[in-house]
């Protein structure tokens, strides 16, 4: 392999990610092959095999295998890495996007809260239509409603005298919805209490 990235413990690392890798991976193994073939042709003579010191062959064979095997983990270890670097990078455009498109949900909300009959307008539809399209990428709608309040999730603004669910203040009111993003709170909600 070339030492054009040099890893900090000296290993080898190949320069670019793509298909041409696996080539390179075997280009590096057939090489390998056949200094070993060479080594051995160096010793032989025409019809037989002269072996001076079979230990030392033994040897070589068991270093050219380990170099195969370890070229093996590392292209292995390599092609991981890539695939959840991508991974990691998909997610973080794809958390950009919506993080881009939740005040466009609040607004719909906000205008459905002025509307005589929101269930039922195109504005509702095509709220719905949006909210589901980013569920199904991971988007989770807090509305914790007559819940017990999570500050974890939620953010209490208001809250009023009364009796909780066992002691602990529940919700009221859901002024503002808040968000889940793949089990890591975007936005929390921001409610109102009671208890």
């Amino acid at each position: 392999m070339s030492d054009a990235n040099q890893s900090p413990d000296g290993d080898s690392q190949p320069d670019d990610v793509g298909p041409n890798v696996g080539n390179d991976v075997l280009a590096e193994a057939e090489s390998i092959i056949n200094d070993a073939a060479s080594t051995i042709a160096d010793e032989a003579v025409v019809g037989e095999l002269i072996v001076e010191d079979p230990a030392m062959v033994a040897a070589q064979r068991d270093e050219y295998l380990d170099s195969l095997r370890r070229l093996q983990a590392d292209f292995d270890n390599y092609r991981k890495r890539v695939q959840r670097d991508q991974e990691m990078a998909a997610d973080r455009a794809s958390e950009k996007v919506i993080e881009a498109m939740v005040p466009v949900l609040d607004t719909f909300e906000l205008a459905l809260s002025h509307e005589a009959d929101p269930n039922g307008s195109p504005l509702a539809k095509m709220h719905d239509q949006l909210l589901t399209a980013l569920e199904a990428q991971g988007l989770e709608r807090l509305a914790p409603l007559d819940l017990v309040f999570d500050p974890n999730e939620a953010e209490a603004v208001m809250s009023e005298p009364g009796d909780g669910i066992e002691g602990n203040p529940v919700v009221i009111e859901v002024l503002r919805a808040g968000y889940r993003w793949r089990g890591r709170v975007m936005r929390a909600a921001m409610v109102k209490v009671r208890g």
